[in-house]
């Protein structure tokens, strides 16, 4: 983008747009997560997220709960626990099966250390107070408490950045285009861990990297068109644009077989003292 960071970040952090629009349902965000089918090697992110509640017990707050991904599973797998999944979005939630409430992350309707475990599962980007939020988190978390949060890296996907870039510069009749908006780039995994040590001892990380091969274009664009609440922060016609990067996903797949996405994402193991 060729906007201020400070526009970047209201455009990220608006609430009316991510209520309203781009978490209104689950389409977008199942469009971005469905790419990760043809990841290698694929991860199974609700499952390791269970995995490393093994030892909590009693009450676990899934926060921006989005379309239920891993409180869903958690549900399945773990029937012992007491979860509760909150989001900004009442649409999204509406695909959730509850007890599920719309709520702030920034102030959570919940007592202090009234929580074992709190998620917080590729959102945090989307908070106008990101530190402010993670004291939240530290204030309902019982001591001992567990928070697990995600977020990709400033390097993830670099290919579709590119991809953008030269998609919409085609578009616009010159070299390349402006940059797509970065959803992670306020909380990616190289910032996560020192702004959650402000409020945890102890921060672990496990980075998840893979490389994502294609070899029909419609995963990829859909991916890319899941953008589509952001699409006036682009200063170019994004239709058109997206429109342009499937043929060039086309040509390259005729060309050599396939488009490969390097990803680069991670879990962060978040414990209070």
């Amino acid at each position: 983008m060729t906007d201020t960071p400070a526009r970047h970040d209201a455009a990220v952090t608006d609430r009316s747009l991510l209520s309203g629009s781009a978490y209104k349902s689950g389409r977008d965000l199942s469009a971005r997560q469905s790419l990760y089918q043809w990841q290698s090697p694929r991860y199974d992110l609700p499952d390791l997220v269970t995995e490393h509640l093994r030892e909590i017990r009693g009450t676990v707050v899934d926060v921006g709960c989005g379309n239920g991904k891993f409180i869903n599973r958690l549900r399945q797998d773990r029937p012992d626990l007491r979860l509760l999944g909150l989001d900004i979005s009442a649409g999204i939630l509406g695909e959730v099966p509850g007890p599920v409430a719309v709520a702030d992350a920034a102030r959570l309707p919940l007592r202090d250390a009234s929580a074992n475990a709190v998620l917080a599962l590729h959102m945090l980007y989307h908070v106008e107070d990101i530190p402010g939020t993670i004291s939240e988190f530290g204030r309902v978390l019982i001591e001992g408490g567990t928070v697990v949060a995600s977020t990709n890296s400033d390097h993830d996907k670099a290919e579709l950045d590119d991809l953008w870039q030269r998609a919409s510069g085609d578009v616009l009749g010159r070299d390349r285009g402006p940059s797509r908006i970065s959803l992670s780039a306020r909380f990616s995994l190289e910032k996560a861990p020192s702004l959650l040590g402000t409020a945890f001892g102890t921060v672990h990380v496990i980075e998840l990297p893979g490389t994502i091969a294609v070899t029909d274009p419609a995963p990829v664009i859909a991916h890319m068109a899941s953008y589509r609440a952001w699409a006036d922060q682009h200063e170019v016609p994004f239709e058109e644009t997206i429109q342009r990067a499937g043929q060039i996903v086309s040509q390259q797949i005729e060309k050599r077989g396939r488009f490969e996405i390097t990803c680069l994402g991670g879990l962060l193991i978040c414990r209070s003292s």
